[in-house]
């Protein structure tokens, strides 16, 4: 009778392939991301269909496309195998990986100078970084979080909201001399504009009642950092886009010659699968993200610290404590 039962599962090599296949819809990624060869997961994928006696994937191309049996059989595993992953972290204690995709921006102005942060917050985690001007699929890329700009609706996933965007005219001091009085103070001044968005002084002036200025003989630039950059070198005055240009503002390297409570209408989410629950790791990464950016309440109320990491941390705080505290005991 036992050996009944355990005949009647798959293999488990041809499950995982099948899995990572349905997941990317490419056996090549698939093989990638398994690391096996693409003609190994290929034949794994037929060893299962053999086994279950149906064809799971249409070939044609470099993509497979489910069928309708495989798009049911990929239903009812995909969970099942989130929940062994879940259950094997329980055990042995989970994987310290941790993947975010952000925009490129987002990484080199505000995330790369808080990693020391948390580094020491979380040293046993390595966060790998996968920096993107897409929207990628984190499910399909197997990516665990990302922060990304926009008004907080992506299908099929979770969104936290981080902080608002403003935007506000910046320069390097002095640039505008005496005269910071609108619109005057844009007259004959050179304009850097994004190339990617080149709206964004219209909308500025459009906010403050007062005309746009002329982009004859505008700077255009592709990416925050140039941007910045030209600013602070006193080739133009630029839009600067807090959270992004906050360390330029702070160090003196850029001004705010007209305030800078400008909201943009959008903002940075944290996001994740929604029918995925996050690994631990995942949502050690995901808390911190939220602390920095919206406080220890918010950060508790979004990613509650289990009850035991609670106790241990307070049993590791009072053990401190007494080390400083106190004098040595006497034997």
């Amino acid at each position: 009778m036992a050996d009944d039962k355990l005949s009647a599962l798959p293999p488990l090599h041809a499950l995982r392939s099948f899995h990572a296949a349905a997941r990317f819809g490419r056996f090549r990624e698939a093989a990638a991301a398994l690391g096996l060869s693409e003609s190994a997961v290929s034949h794994q994928v037929r060893k299962l269909e053999d086994y279950l006696g149906v064809p799971l994937f249409e070939r044609g191309g470099n993509a497979v496309c489910l069928t309708l049996a495989g798009q049911a059989y990929f239903e009812e595993i995909d969970p099942a195998l989130s929940r062994i992953r879940r259950a094997t972290e329980a055990v042995s204690g989970p994987c310290c990986r941790v993947s975010l995709t952000l925009t490129n921006s987002l990484a080199t102005l505000w995330l790369i100078p808080r990693l020391a942060q948390l580094e020491a917050a979380l040293p046993e985690l390595n966060l790998q970084m996968t920096p993107s001007p897409r929207v990628l699929d984190l499910r399909r890329e197997q990516i665990d979080l990302a922060i990304r700009y926009g008004k907080g609706h992506w299908p099929g996933t979770i969104a936290h909201h981080l902080f608002d965007e403003q935007a506000f005219p910046v320069c390097r001091p002095g640039f505008l001399g005496e005269d910071v009085e609108l619109p005057a103070a844009l007259e004959g001044r050179r304009i850097i504009v994004g190339v990617g968005y080149r709206e964004e002084w219209r909308e500025w002036a459009e906010a403050h009642g007062v005309l746009p200025p002329s982009l004859e003989g505008a700077l255009g630039l592709d990416s925050s950092e140039q941007i910045l950059a030209a600013s602070a070198e006193g080739l133009g005055i630029a839009i600067g886009r807090r959270p992004l240009v906050d360390s330029w503002l702070e160090d003196g390297r850029l001004v705010a010659p007209f305030g800078s409570a400008d909201e943009s209408g959008c903002a940075y989410y944290l996001v994740y699968p929604a029918d995925e629950e996050l690994s631990v790791p995942a949502r050690r990464v995901a808390r911190w993200l939220v602390a920095i950016s919206k406080g220890e309440a918010e950060a508790e109320r979004l990613f509650p610290q289990p009850a035991i990491g609670r106790q241990a941390a307070a049993s590791q705080a009072r053990s401190s404590e007494l080390k400083v505290g106190q004098p040595p005991s006497t034997p």
